[in-house]
């Protein structure tokens, strides 16, 4: 399989579990909630959600008073969401049918997932009312290098295949600004925020949690993960354990806010 092949079938993989991600994965809903307030949902809107996972942060939307749909492409995802009873749909951000339904849009970690980032881009502006609001955060340029950088490298001394870049996409400002305002979009803010971040659970947890499409992909038998997982936070220990035993990610955002022209 080609790097290119390779990259698109590890992205395909990218898969979640809901009750899994809100214990490992408990901090991207708490620090995005600044994203929400940038937002600023106004009580009787409709917002799109992109890439809502379980909807942490789409209940914090609805607490402001406005309604919700929320879209994620992970089957587990979803049935958590709808079982907590908000209106999610299972579909891929680029694929998204909706056409000017809503007054504002939001996304927080999600658009890095999304490698047809020209169609997302162009679906999200399509589902948007005239002069509506498109705010969030993603992953940005040089986001979590060291530990991507740990993993390859592992799994690269154990023989497994690994592509010759990362399946997710971290942008630049620039980069960023010119898919979407190819999309239409205008007055487009968009900056890259450094945020160092406490991983509770540790790296090891991290890594069987956030990159379980990656080792499925590498062919990584269920069996060695807990053992190539820890062997990647032994590895990294110098770089993102503190001393007082705590680990942080080397983590880096993109956030930022446009508007389709009324």
């Amino acid at each position: 399989m080609g790097g290119d092949a390779l990259s698109r079938a590890l992205a395909s993989t990218s898969k979640w579990d809901a009750g899994d991600y809100a214990r490992v994965g408990s901090f991207v809903a708490e620090l995005g909630a600044v994203v929400v307030d940038l937002l600023d949902p106004q009580p009787g809107e409709r917002i799109l959600d992109v890439g809502a996972g379980e909807g942490a942060l789409t209940k914090r939307i609805i607490a402001r008073g406005a309604t919700v749909v929320g879209v994620d492409n992970s089957e587990s995802m979803v049935a958590a969401a709808q079982a907590d009873g908000l209106e999610f749909r299972l579909m891929a951000a680029e694929d998204m049918p909706f056409d000017a339904e809503f007054d504002a849009a939001f996304s927080n970690a999600a658009l890095h997932w999304v490698l047809e980032k020209e169609r997302a881009a162009a679906a999200i502006h399509r589902s948007l009312k005239p002069g509506a609001r498109f705010v969030g955060e993603m992953g940005g340029e040089g986001n979590i290098a060291i530990l991507r950088g740990g993993i390859r490298a592992e799994l690269q001394e154990r023989g497994y295949l690994v592509p010759a870049n990362d399946p997710q996409w971290y942008a630049s400002p620039d980069e960023f600004r010119a898919i979407y305002s190819a999309a239409g979009f205008t007055d487009i803010e968009a900056q890259i925020i450094p945020r160092p971040t406490p991983l509770k659970e540790g790296v090891a947890a991290w890594v069987k949690t956030f990159r379980a499409g990656w080792l499925d992909a590498a062919h990584v038998h269920e069996a060695d993960r807990d053992q190539i997982a820890a062997a990647v936070e032994r590895r990294l220990e110098p770089q993102l354990r503190g001393a007082d035993g705590s680990w942080t990610a080397d983590y880096v955002r993109l956030r930022f806010k446009m508007r389709k022209p009324s």
